[in-house]
């Protein structure tokens, strides 16, 4: 059912005093940034750390072929839809929860990996076909 880890999401107070140990300290490389969050990448993996401001849990992001069809079958297995499948600037989204009460994030990305400038701010969109990193 999963493709690959996409992200872990961590919160941080802070996104400057984040990126200051995650970065700056532990030598994670900025991929995008926004004003509320960053990812940083993971070496030898596909997966990114994603610092964010908005107060959440650890969250683990999984990637999906298609973030609806993944929930559908997910529930049908034995699985609860905690959040249905909804639009986020890369894809689709919905949070789901296992028989054992682990609550966690599927993802697709089939509107494309964010673009960014030569800051890492984002500035829109990859096209979807030149989005596999």
């Amino acid at each position: 059912m999963f493709d690959s880890v996409d992200c872990v999401r961590l919160y941080v107070a802070d996104l400057e005093a984040g990126l200051h140990f995650y970065r700056d300290q532990l030598g994670h490389d900025l991929i995008w940034r926004t004003g509320d969050a960053a990812g940083l990448r993971i070496p030898e993996s596909e997966a990114e750390i994603v610092l964010h401001t908005e107060p959440h849990p650890p969250e683990i992001c999984f990637k999906v072929p298609s973030a609806d069809e993944a929930a559908r079958r997910f529930e049908e297995l034995g699985g609860s839809i905690v959040v249905q499948p909804f639009d986020i600037q890369i894809g689709r989204l919905a949070v789901v929860r296992d028989p054992w009460g682990n609550t966690y994030v599927m993802l697709d990305i089939t509107k494309g990996l964010l673009a960014t400038d030569e800051h890492g701010n984002v500035i829109g969109n990859l096209p979807p076909d030149n989005s596999s990193e």
